[in-house]
């Protein structure tokens, strides 16, 4: 029977307390939300919103085709100005989402003959990407610069190191000036992804690769996405001129995919300016991160320190984690629920999001509804 294997998959997913779901939320829902990546509170601001509905009102409710035939707009074009003056870089390209940017960068600079030093912990868009390159991949010990010098050292020619700067599971940052130290000292890139740290970390939220001093370096190419920090959708990779022209003539997710919608490209850049003009939501998404982290231990819970607005609490087993979660909403808050594959060393857990828009109630009762609903 065609297809016959998939049920076998889906009851063993069931046996491992793996299944998952989707959950249409409703556009007021009632829940208190540490669950999305909405960490500057702005996908729902005025301004961001309203740039959303003035760019489809100008330029229509989608880009009409490929960047390369008539997905380019006059608005992604002062986006990619903007986002590249604001991260420190020289050029920027716009992308469908930030997992086409993590495709197009990893791709693009790993020809045949290259390696690719990945970190063990990447997430699944630098893994895939990894994956469809046609360069060799050597995955290394998590943030560890002297595992990806070892692995440099095996090969002579080409090389790109790949690396998150804030994981998604944990939320630890990566050792970014170490790793630039490891990769300049074989000739290799260093491409890195700030999904996570653009908007929270550096000076006003310019990112971890501002933070480390490594923002415009000529080896440096960063990946970031317009889907959380700013509140809207879509991705974009910064780097030298030079290697933003190469993505345009060889990236096929850039070559062969419909533009970003103008709407997200219009809220991108609303949110960005707004983000400029108020740069202390930054800090406060740190801000709230910690104190999450403080009041969570000190119910004697397991989590994880923050290096950036991800908060992880530990949970018992996958089952648990998903009841925890339940229960959790149950009460009011919405929670992510990160089981394997999703994590790389197997552990489940309850992920937070600090968001810069929480009050100090909000993370009381957060705080409360985990601890009173603990497995």
């Amino acid at each position: 029977m065609a297809f016959g294997w998939i049920d076998e998959q889906a009851e063993l997913r069931r046996r491992a307390g793996l299944v998952r779901t989707l959950r249409p939320r409703p556009a007021d829902s009632p829940l208190l939300d540490l669950a999305s990546n909405d960490y500057l509170g702005l996908a729902h601001h005025p301004e961001v919103t309203e740039g959303a509905a003035r760019a489809a009102r100008t330029w229509g409710g989608g880009a009409t085709g490929s960047r390369l035939v008539t997905g380019t707009t006059e608005l992604h074009a002062e986006l990619e100005r903007e986002l590249a003056d604001f991260c420190g870089f020289e050029a920027a390209l716009v992308f469908s989402s930030g997992y086409a940017a993590n495709l197009a960068a990893v791709t693009a600079l790993a020809p045949h003959g290259s390696l690719i030093v990945s970190d063990a912990g990447n997430h699944a868009s630098l893994i895939d990407g990894c994956r469809l390159a046609r360069g060799t991949t050597q995955v290394v010990a998590h943030c560890e610069p002297d595992a990806v010098r070892k692995a440099l050292q095996t090969h002579d020619g080409p090389a790109v190191v790949v690396s998150d700067t804030v994981f998604s599971v944990d939320g630890d940052a990566a050792p970014l000036v170490g790793l630039a130290e490891a990769s300049r000292e074989h000739g290799a890139g260093l491409v890195v992804d700030d999904a996570h740290g653009l908007g929270v970390l550096g000076d006003g939220g310019r990112g971890a690769p501002q933070a480390a001093g490594l923002a415009g370096a000529d080896d440096v190419v960063v990946t970031v996405t317009l889907s959380k920090s700013l509140g809207s959708q879509g991705g974009a990779v910064l780097g030298p001129a030079r290697v933003i022209d190469h993505l345009v003539n060889a990236a096929r997710t850039f070559i062969f995919d419909t533009g970003l919608a103008p709407a997200a490209a219009g809220a991108a850049l609303a949110a960005l300016r707004l983000l400029r003009r108020e740069p202390e939501r930054a800090a406060r998404a740190r801000t709230v991160a910690n104190e999450l982290h403080t009041r969570l231990t000190a119910t004697g819970l397991q989590a994880v320190r923050p290096d950036a607005a991800v908060v992880s609490v530990r949970a018992p087993s996958p089952e648990e984690a998903v009841a925890w979660a339940a229960d959790c909403r149950t009460a009011g808050l919405a929670v992510g629920c990160f089981r394997p594959p999703s994590v790389p060393d197997g552990i489940s857990r309850l992920r937070l999001t600090a968001r810069a828009d929480l009050s100090e109630g909000q993370i009381e009762r957060a705080v409360r509804v985990i601890g009173e609903t603990r497995p």
